[in-house]
């Protein structure tokens, strides 16, 4: 009988000709256990994910609660159910006044697709300025903004009147104009290597944006639920959007994703035609009971704050070794080795030493460190000792 290994490769679609192979029985905190019965301490968090870690009590819970109640009952917008509308309420209020509507779906690259088309609906224009090195998907709309060509070129013809411009540049707000229907940007972008936002881009980005009359569209699909050290990133630099994008952690773990606008511009998709935009799963309600719990937790437990001082442990503990730069905040944080060349050596050979490592898309001189936000100071410190055996076998190609 073929093991579960040869079914995975025969009958799972890949996405490189290398997967890590990693056969996982059951995860629970910040580790993930697999069937041998190693332990791998997860830096990633299933890329920004599990903010929460792993099986938490809380979101177990309210999976097991939902799921005693209903699943999906029919398409979305047409039911009231009470975990996305309480779920929705208790974002709004979280976030600034005029993000109160809450479109859920099933995850990072739809909710982008669904803030292009609100942005275009709304204002009745085309043009959708992005940055290079961005990544808000892989859908062909999402792919249409992501600023690498690497990743494009193979999937062309894409959506027309896109621009790309260069993030942090003065120049970028004076390419707004009276053809721009948005600007889509990350606060923080994450497959570039955590690079942060210069002071006065992003204020000069929202000035140009109501100047023209064009929408500001924020994705915080990786920075948001306390990863960067605030609930959203957007709370860090004091600049609201049209549109925020929200995936990754909101689900705790679960399939979800939502495009967050105000009541007025949001009310564009229902006529001229209704049904402007919609989705069968989008905001399945027991993603949504589990996002909520993961949410309470992050609040209850203070997450957001407590990311910073596990950041300074993180780099304290790390100090001293030969990485030309940490860069970042929080818990989402890019090491940048002084030889590069070893990223890819290091990201596969970090299961041997009992840790889940990962890349960067758009930055071949770092790799990520993304834990869950409950991961302990224990746990941090032992990371940092695998992480540093990694390293020296790495360098040393024991």
């Amino acid at each position: 009988m073929p093991s579960l290994r040869q079914l995975f490769l025969e009958h799972i679609g890949q996405t490189s000709p290398s997967p890590l192979m990693l056969e996982i029985e059951r995860a629970e905190g910040s580790f993930l256990y697999g069937s041998d019965g190693r332990d791998y301490l997860d830096l990633i968090s299933g890329v920004s994910v599990s903010n929460t870690g792993h099986r938490h009590p809380a979101v177990v819970a309210a999976v097991k609660q939902q799921a005693d109640s209903y699943f999906h009952l029919m398409v979305y917008g047409e039911v009231v159910q009470s975990p996305q509308v309480r779920y929705a309420a208790r974002l709004a209020s979280l976030l600034p006044p005029s993000l109160r509507s809450v479109f859920f779906v099933n995850s990072g690259s739809e909710a982008i697709e669904g803030a292009i088309k609100l942005a275009r609906r709304y204002t009745g224009r085309n043009e959708i300025i992005y940055f290079r090195n961005a990544y808000h998907g892989s859908t062909t709309g999402a792919l249409s903004v992501q600023g690498s060509e690497r990743y494009r070129n193979a999937f062309r013809p894409l959506m027309p009147s896109t621009t790309m411009t260069e993030f942090n540049s003065p120049e970028a707000a004076g390419m707004i104009n009276a053809n721009t229907a948005a600007v889509l940007v990350e606060p923080v972008q994450a497959e570039a290597g955590v690079i942060e936002p210069r002071e006065g881009f992003l204020e000069g980005l929202r000035h140009s944006c109501d100047r023209h009359g064009a929408m500001l569209i924020y994705d915080e699909v990786q920075t948001g639920f306390g990863r960067t050290g605030s609930l959203f990133s957007l709370n860090r630099y004091n600049v609201t959007p049209d549109i925020l994008v929200l995936a990754k952690a909101l689900g705790g773990g679960m399939p979800l994703g939502a495009f967050i606008s105000s009541a007025e511009i949001m009310s564009s998709l229902t006529h001229d035609p209704s049904l402007g935009h919609i989705t069968t799963f989008g905001g399945h309600p027991v993603c949504c009971a589990a996002g909520m719990a993961s949410l309470e937790v992050i609040l209850a437990e203070e997450l957001a704050a407590k990311a910073l001082t596990k950041e300074q442990l993180l780099r304290d503990e790390l100090a001293g070794m030969p990485f030309r730069e940490i860069r970042g905040e929080g818990l989402l944080l890019a090491v940048m080795p002084q030889q590069p060349e070893i990223i890819p050596a290091m990201v596969a050979r970090a299961p041997e030493f009992g840790l889940m490592l990962d890349y960067f898309l758009f930055c071949d001189s770092a790799f990520r460190i993304a834990p869950p936000l409950t991961i302990s100071d224990d746990e941090i410190r032992l990371a940092c000792r695998r992480l540093k055996a990694l390293y020296q076998a790495v360098v040393n190609r024991q």
